[in-house]
């Protein structure tokens, strides 16, 4: 995985997880919402390039 992926994937799920928590401390279901979408983007973002690294070995 090229560094720069891995950290946009760990941005992505740092954020999310900020997004989360700030929309569940506020009671903003929709705002929580975001931040699970956020971690989800953060996870496939990660598969990905795990994928492309396994077939590049």
């Amino acid at each position: 995985m090229s560094a720069q992926e891995k950290a946009k994937a760990m941005a992505e799920k740092t954020k999310g997880k900020i997004k989360e928590g700030a929309g569940r401390t506020v009671g903003n279901e929709s705002k929580e919402a975001e931040g699970r979408a956020d971690q989800a983007k953060g996870d496939l973002r990660g598969a990905k390039e795990k994928a492309k690294d396994a077939f590049r070995d």
